[in-house]
């Protein structure tokens, strides 16, 4: 069980070194208004004066104090010069002549055996980090103290609460002490030391408050009650100390400090002791040997022993998940490169690899948000485009006028007894063209999703590329430009595709099924206009006559311009202008529908194999031929500052919790009970 606080003291120091705060080691946090004698009960645990005295705030750093027991300078001579029983590690410490002495982190390899000087070191280091004007910092200060007079302790002392600003400090100072101390005393694995005088009311203890604000259920308080000795007369603290006011479940303890004359007339802390043992026993008889700075000092001890005991195993744990998590993320990072050649193929490889595994859906890493690569492809292809050549109306922008129109016009002079081929050549050959844009737009969607797969290999994929910055950029660079030059050549070939549709309108394709039956329903219509040959002269005649109205003899005296007649923009048909429309509108229709589906089915073809297979078949060779230059292997392969810094920090966090779990390993389970 001593090795316990030892051992805590070692792992503090262990991750000291990489400022880590993963860990949440066991200590004791004291906690107290400003001028509750804080300090005087830490001086008194240590036996020795060294702490900052003063008027306003004078803890204005956190101040973690570790106290160490040594064996006496004698004894550890001995054991130097050969002579004694060999003593355990943490009893000798070579090269130190003094009885007691301190140490400070930042102060590396200097020993102060003067406590004037450590006070002095206290007050400078304070002042370099929160200023001379009474500023605070959460900064702590890491202060070893080496006694045989001492127990093995841990302890925190932080800036009393204060309610007004002084000097250069903040209007919010009292915000800013009360979150400094919630954020140590919030740590679920430290001890609360409440300081509280005497001669004021517990329940109005803002330390108190704060301790029962994280510790609901007070396992973790203790509370000390201060300056015994300046109760009002006639009054005492007994009703307090049984915790018959405010109970307190790890125990409430009384102290007598040293008064201000005491510190002026330098009154020595053995004295002050055996003066707080005769006060006890006159005042307080009943709880003498329960309070008092010795009780206090041993209770402390016990009690973080108690709790780094059932801290330990949770902390073990906490420690090799940690390990774990650490060791993957510095693999994640990558060792330091070494042979660039090697490295940049590795690289450049593995991009490419996982671009293809992308566009085939074999991909380690798969989107469950959105479609991605091929599967977005195959949506744009089938779906996409699909769905918009579905949606195009194959008489679409066409009018019976319009149809009617190209008729005469393809008739020329001379009336037509037939529908002239050369209308439904022109007519369909619009309306083929309506296929282009929605083509040209399928290849410009597929060509977006290219690049976009860029960025989704860079940020999932290939890890190893996120450290290489500008081999990241060149990577995508040269993606991007066999794209753009792929781009072109795809539109050409797609454009091509309807072009060729438009270059022959083949009449006799096999589908073309429904000329056939519109021609019969033509003859046929025509056999009965010929049997019915009076209707059809009858309407024939009424056609002239109408005519003659419109281009008779103009009236004396007036002249009639043919060419300001308009054409009229709709009109009843007659019966043989509906049935040439209607012939019309069907074979349109029919080879429109044959022309979609080859459409349809040759423009995802053609962009597989223009766009995409072309790009997976070609892009390793493209990258390696663009950036396998040896001119370009150094500036390539440069780290970006905060994966090397990253990398730095993980490693050394890693080293410090495999040295942590070392230091746990030595404890010995049976240790533990």
């Amino acid at each position: 069980m001593e090795t316990l606080i030892p051992t805590i003291n070692r792992l503090q120091e262990v991750f000291l070194t990489v400022g880590a705060e993963v860990i949440q080691l066991p200590q004791i946090v004291v906690v107290g208004s400003q001028s509750s004698g804080k300090s005087s009960v830490l001086e008194s645990l240590v036996g020795r004066d060294f702490l900052p005295r003063g008027s306003g705030i004078v803890t204005r750093r956190p101040l973690v104090l570790q106290l160490v027991n040594v064996a006496p300078l004698q004894e550890r001579l001995k054991t130097e010069n050969g002579n004694g029983v060999k003593q355990n590690a943490q009893f000798s410490y070579p090269g130190v002549k003094a009885e007691e002495w301190g140490t400070f982190l930042h102060c590396k390899n200097q020993i102060f055996a003067d406590f004037q000087e450590i006070r002095r070191e206290i007050e400078a280091e304070t002042e370099r980090n929160s200023g001379d004007n009474k500023g605070i910092s959460p900064e702590p200060i890491y202060l070893k103290i080496f006694s045989p007079k001492v127990l093995n302790l841990t302890l925190v002392d932080l800036p009393g609460i204060t309610k007004v600003p002084v000097g250069d400090q903040p209007e919010d100072i009292e915000a800013q002490v009360e979150e400094m101390i919630s954020s140590f005393i919030s740590n679920p694995n430290c001890l609360i030391l409440v300081v509280s005088p005497a001669n004021s009311d517990l329940a109005t203890s803002d330390a108190l408050k704060l301790a029962r604000e994280v510790d609901t259920d007070g396992r973790r308080t203790l509370l000390v009650v201060s300056k015994l000795d300046l109760m009002d007369a006639g009054t005492d603290a007994l009703e307090v100390l049984l915790g018959r006011v405010i109970p307190v479940r790890l125990g409430i303890i009384g102290v007598v400090n040293r008064s201000q004359h005491d510190i002026n007339t330098q009154k020595s802390l053995e004295d002050s002791m055996r003066d707080e043992q005769t006060f006890l026993q006159r005042h307080y008889p009943s709880l003498a040997l329960r309070a008092g700075t010795r009780y206090l000092a041993k209770t402390l001890s016990r009690l973080l022993m108690h709790h780094i005991r059932d801290c330990l195993p949770e902390l073990k744990t906490r420690v090799t998940v940690l390990s774990s998590q650490y060791q993957a993320r510095l693999n994640g990072y990558g060792q330091p490169v070494e042979d660039h050649s090697s490295t940049l193929l590795q690289i450049v490889t593995k991009f490419a690899s996982d671009y293809c595994h992308t566009i085939e859906g074999t991909a380690r890493y798969i989107q469950t948000t959105e479609l991605c690569g091929g599967a977005r492809i195959c949506y744009i292809f089938h779906e996409t485009f699909g769905r918009t050549l579905q949606s195009i109306d194959p008489l679409g922008g066409l009018t019976e006028l319009d149809i009617l129109t190209a008729i005469r016009n393809a008739t020329g002079p001379r009336p037509a007894l037939f529908v002239p081929e050369v209308s439904f050549e022109l007519l369909v050959k619009r309306q083929i063209k309506r296929l282009e844009e929605p083509s040209m737009r399928c290849v410009e969607l597929v060509h977006e999703e290219l690049q976009r797969i860029i960025q989704h290999c860079s940020s999932y994929s290939t890890q190893e590329l996120l450290r290489f910055p500008k081999l990241h950029d060149s990577i995508v660079e040269v993606v991007t430009g066999l794209l753009r030059k792929r781009l072109p050549i795809t539109n050409e070939m797609v454009h091509n595709l309807v072009s060729i549709e438009l270059a022959y309108i083949n009449t006799k394709h096999p589908d073309f099924t429904d000329a056939a039956q519109v021609c019969a329903s033509v003859n046929s219509q025509q056999a009965e206009a010929l049997d019915g040959g009076m209707r059809w002269k009858n309407e024939k005649a009424a056609e002239e006559r109408v005519a003659a109205a419109g281009f008779g003899s103009p009236s004396k005296g007036q002249s009639i311009n043919l060419l300001d007649t308009a054409m009229p923009v709709s009109r009843k048909l007659s019966a043989k202008e509906q049935r040439d429309c209607e012939i019309i509108q069907r074979l349109i229709k029919c080879y429109f529908l044959i022309v979609r589906k080859s459409i349809q089915d040759s423009v995802p073809k053609t962009v597989m194999h223009f766009l995409v297979n072309f790009v997976k078949e070609h892009l390793q060779s493209e990258l390696v031929g663009q950036l396998y230059k040896q001119q370009l292997l150094q500036e390539l392969l440069i780290e970006s500052q905060d994966t090397a810094q990253q990398r730095t920090e993980v490693a050394q966090m890693l080293e410090a919790l495999q040295k942590a779990n070392n230091i746990i390993s030595e404890i010995r389970e049976t240790h533990l009970w």
